[in-house]
């Protein structure tokens, strides 16, 4: 079945990572305790550095399943609640509107909140920490929205929780990933680097050599490799950077988790059920977004800057994973959620009947 399956995958991705495409494509597929690699293109098409399962990619918004499971994992080890106002862990929030937002309506995209950061036309400046927290306590809604009422995706809200986040360990949000996440699973290829001044990640030269070189759909090359793009100017607020193999473990330990520690199984468990119901097709848990499709429900986080794109697809009923990371904006992901899964999915079925 494992070749069925590959053949499958390969047939979808393989018309999207062709040379006439700019960049590469890498992909994992998880299923039945097994996975499969995928690689397409190159990583700098400059140099014809090829694309393999260890090169490094700028991840966008799949960090937020990562710091979900944070919030995850602190509700189940009583350090924290979904329903705390995030006052408690940010006093300096005083406004109106946001001292009435919780952590669980923050990290479901629930919280109403939607601040120039999140939403054309995209602005110009970087934001210190004063004046983010400045941005959200002078932020008032539209009429209509309030707390826990509607999901409106926002990034800046996953900016503030990074700041919950710190503020409730006393320790900065790199070193929490790393030690109650990345450590425990064995994810040894991804980190979340400081930014340096020339607005690149800071690695050393042998980890610099494996992260791609990001181009814009049309095949522009956009920043350097390790370029860290951020709306804000304070620590923590790049990006994350890692390979299609770390990421195959982080898709196997959020559908077939057996052999980690029972808070940590939990917790990515948790994160992947679904809090709000936005219409009969679509539901948002917490970071993750459940898809219900006839015969089978994908629970599925996309992200992507202009130089990049990702997706982190699951379909948890069936054991089954799947990676997709490109250097390149507005990759076509929606073939997993819409072709691929659902497809992997009814094969699984048929053998298991």
């Amino acid at each position: 079945m494992i070749a069925q399956m590959r053949d499958i995958v390969a047939a979808e991705l393989a018309p999207t990572a062709t040379p006439d495409h700019p960049g590469g494509l890498a992909a994992a597929l998880y299923a039945g305790r097994h996975v499969e690699f995928f690689n397409y293109g190159f990583a700098d098409d400059g140099t014809r550095r090829p694309v393999t399962p260890d090169t490094l990619f700028n991840l966008g918004s799949l960090r937020k399943p990562f710091e979900a499971t944070l919030v995850a994992l602190g509700t189940l080890r009583g350090e924290l609640r979904l329903d705390d106002r995030l006052q408690k862990y940010l006093p300096e929030l005083g406004g109106d509107y946001v001292r009435r937002i919780s952590v669980g309506e923050l990290v479901s995209h629930t919280s109403g909140l939607l601040l120039p950061t999140d939403h054309p036309p995209w602005p110009n400046e970087q934001f210190s920490r004063a004046q983010f927290i400045g941005m959200l306590n002078a932020w008032t809604p539209p009429a209509g929205i309030a707390p826990g009422k509607q999901r409106i995706y926002s990034h800046a809200g996953y900016v503030l929780l990074q700041l919950v986040l710190e503020n409730c360990y006393r320790t900065p949000i790199a070193t929490l990933l790393e030690q109650r996440i990345l450590g425990p699973l064995g994810m040894t290829a991804t980190s979340l680097p400081e930014r340096g001044k020339d607005n690149r990640a800071v690695m050393d030269a042998a980890w610099m050599r494996r992260v791609v070189q990001g181009y814009s759909d049309q095949g522009m090359a956009i920043g350097a490799p390790g370029n860290q793009q951020s709306y804000f100017d304070f620590p923590g607020t790049g990006q994350v950077f890692s390979s299609a193999r770390d990421l195959a473990t982080f898709v196997a330990a959020c559908v077939d988790g057996r052999s980690l520690d029972p808070h940590l199984r939990e917790a990515l468990r948790m994160t992947q059920r679904e809090t709000f119901r936005v219409d009969e097709k679509f539901g948002q848990g917490m970071a993750w977004e459940t898809v219900r499709l006839p015969g089978v429900t994908v629970v599925d986080k996309p992200g992507g800057l202009n130089n990049t794109s990702g997706y982190l697809g699951l379909v948890p009923a069936r054991r089954i994973g799947i990676v997709l990371l490109a250097n390149r904006g507005e990759y076509p992901h929606e073939i997993a959620r819409y072709k691929i899964l659902p497809a992997l999915a009814r094969l699984v079925a048929s053998h298991a009947g």
